[in-house]
């Protein structure tokens, strides 16, 4: 049967930068796809478009692409599909041609997927009735519609289709949902449709797409058994050879550092999952109980089953909204009785700031080195030498945080002895902006395919 070979080489904006061109060449896949998009990465990029209608979109897709664009005519069949384009698709677009242009290969085609950008249609949706309910809480999106910066729509693999279907080289999209990125391809490739006839082919190549979304999660990073065998500093991404009828491998480039088995496939597999039985994406509801997992070879695990388990009618709306400001800062206490005095010296801390009369919305103390990161799980089993404390505060007013701000150093000469490692000036104030999850019809979306 016919097979296709869609490998990842971006698991998040700010991933390894040489990944993507040793998958190229060392993987040879069909398709190469390269995943930006956290929830929030949408907001920061609403702000620099704001602030300038140039950018808005991940700007290491265009040093990537400028890296990839010499071994093109290597590849000459080699096709990109990613989600850099953010908040900007057509930004992306254009700062992708002329990158190909420089590079001497300007008849690369390529295609923008859009309709994603909820933001200009926010106002006329809520008063047609869509009310953006927090998935949480219920909450209208009404109650803070004030503070919101973004609000993007996860667009699902149709769209890449039909990019595709046109002729497209790199398909440059806004907020697509992970897993389509590699549904796209596989659906063009196969013929699939979008209706019950494919849908567990579909449900499969989403399994696919999820499994290799994140990049070297699946082949070896993060994995609980990894040591130094695996030589992670060469860790190959990962590839999914997926037959027509819906089955796939997931292996890594030969030669290349990390591991794929049961173990690392499992991880992935359930990593940001709720419900096993129902992995809602924009192209359909797939059931992750019906997997199967078998190592056929060193680095290779086939997998059969992730079937269809319904289809919605609404897309996940991605909203950011305003909420404040926040910093954090931290300090090394060394010493007998680290532990300890790193508490008391929080309690100092909070205690001038009281005195100072500031209160806060939100505070966070932690002591790293005594269990902090897995509160009431982890515990030191000794009394550590030196420990970091952290404290991090957010409050909607600039000027609360930044009196915070001030209260580190004195620390130094009027805190308990052992304090030290206060060497990069006062923390930094960030805006905070926070995440509102909600649905939309999908009838009141239209996604927008073009050729530039």
């Amino acid at each position: 049967m016919k097979r296709v070979r869609i490998g990842n080489g971006c698991g998040f904006w700010g991933d390894n930068l040489d990944a993507p061109l040793r998958l190229a060449i060392v993987g040879r896949p069909d398709y190469l796809t390269l995943e930006y998009l956290a929830e929030l990465t949408m907001s920061i990029l609403a702000v620099q478009k704001a602030k300038d209608p140039r950018v808005g979109f991940a700007t290491d897709f265009i040093d990537v692409l400028g890296r990839l664009a010499p071994i093109f005519s290597h590849l000459p069949k080699l096709k990109i599909v990613t989600n850099a384009g953010g908040m900007n698709p057509y930004a992306c677009a254009a700062a992708a041609r002329d990158v190909l242009k420089k590079a001497g290969q300007p008849e690369k085609p390529i295609a923008v997927v859009s309709g994603d950008d909820l933001m200009p249609r926010l106002d006329e949706l809520i008063a047609a009735g869509h009310e953006f309910n927090h998935l949480d809480s219920g909450a209208p999106l009404s109650s803070i519609r004030g503070k919101v910066v973004s609000a993007n729509a996860y667009l699902g693999a149709k769209p890449i289709v039909d990019a595709l279907k046109l002729g497209a080289d790199i398909v440059i999209t806004g907020r697509v949902a992970d897993a389509s990125l590699t549904v796209g391809p596989a659906a063009f490739e196969f013929g699939w449709g979008f209706g019950e006839t494919d849908l567990d082919r579909i449900a499969a190549a989403t399994v696919a797409g999820h499994l290799i979304e994140c990049g070297a999660q699946v082949t070896g990073g993060l994995w609980i058994n990894a040591d130094d065998s695996l030589r992670l500093g060469n860790v190959g991404y990962p590839l999914a050879d997926i037959v027509e009828d819906g089955t796939f491998s997931i292996t890594k480039p030969a030669g290349t550092g990390g591991a794929v088995n049961i173990e690392t496939v499992s991880e992935q597999l359930l990593y940001e999952v709720a419900d096993p039985a129902k992995y809602y994406t924009p192209d359909v509801v797939a059931d992750f109980t019906t997997v199967k997992l078998k190592e056929t070879e060193p680095d290779m695990v086939a997998v059969t089953g992730g079937t269809a388990n319904g289809i919605t009618d609404t897309y996940k709306v991605s909203i950011a909204y305003r909420d404040g400001f926040m910093a954090a800062g931290t300090l090394v206490i060394a010493g007998p009785h680290a532990v300890e005095k790193a508490r008391q010296s929080a309690a100092v801390f909070l205690e001038r700031l009281r005195r100072a009369g500031f209160t806060f919305a939100a505070s966070h103390v932690e002591i790293l080195g005594a269990g902090a990161t897995a509160q009431g799980i982890l515990k030191a089993d000794h009394d550590p030498p030196e420990v970091v404390l952290r404290i991090a505060m957010r409050d909607p007013s600039r000027a609360s945080i930044e009196r915070f701000t001030k209260e580190f150093a004195p620390l130094v000469t009027a805190g308990f002895a052992g304090t030290t490692g206060y060497t990069t000036g006062r923390p930094p104030i960030r805006e905070v902006f926070a995440y509102w999850p909600a649905l939309i019809a999908k009838s009141a979306v239209t996604p927008v395919v073009s050729l530039v």
